[in-house]
């Protein structure tokens, strides 16, 4: 299991979900990999309205390793990504962040801190886990609003990339 404490402790806001598939673990870190943004109908949508100019062909390996997030560590069947910014507008103002130093460090008011983990275990179940830390009074207040919108919808979202790329193992 993953340590993600040591990347984001004590979240806000964590989400986490798992699959299982008939396949094996390396068959099935295969199919999370290449899975695309436009394999996923609402996740992918949501994700490309909310960053511009993803292109629906992306996959989600890539998104994870690219602007604006950063690789925070990866393995042969795990990768681990943040971000940081004001996640609640629709401003695309993310920083650019220069690897894990600056995400561990980031501490800029009004922001909060995000950490995604992709992985799959040795018994083939695809896990993620999505971690939110505000970095202030008032990005708390911030995100606690968002959440109060989109949380009730998150577990049926989130789940469809796992969904997808577990029946295409198993298939």
């Amino acid at each position: 299991m993953l340590d993600l404490d040591a990347w984001l402790p004590d979240p806000t806001v964590r989400t986490h979900r798992c699959r299982r598939a008939d396949a094996t673990p390396g068959a099935l870190w295969a199919e999370a990999t290449a899975l695309r943004l436009a394999d996923t109908r609402a996740l992918g949508r949501l994700v490309r309205w909310r960053i511009p100019g993803v292109p629906a062909e992306r996959t989600y390996d890539e998104l994870f390793r690219s602007y604006p997030f950063v690789v925070l560590d990866e393995g042969e069947r795990h990768l681990v990504s943040g971000l940081c910014g004001r996640i609640w507008t629709l401003a695309r103002d993310y920083p650019q962040l220069d690897g894990p130093d600056a995400f561990r460090g980031w501490a800029e008011q009004g922001t909060v801190r995000v950490c995604f983990a992709h992985w799959v275990t040795d018994d083939a179940r695809l896990c993620t886990e999505a971690r939110v830390k505000p970095v202030d009074r008032s990005s708390a207040i911030r995100l606690h609003a968002l959440w109060r919108v989109i949380g009730r919808f998150e577990p049926l979202i989130a789940s469809e990339p796992l969904t997808v790329a577990t029946r295409r193992a198993s298939a």
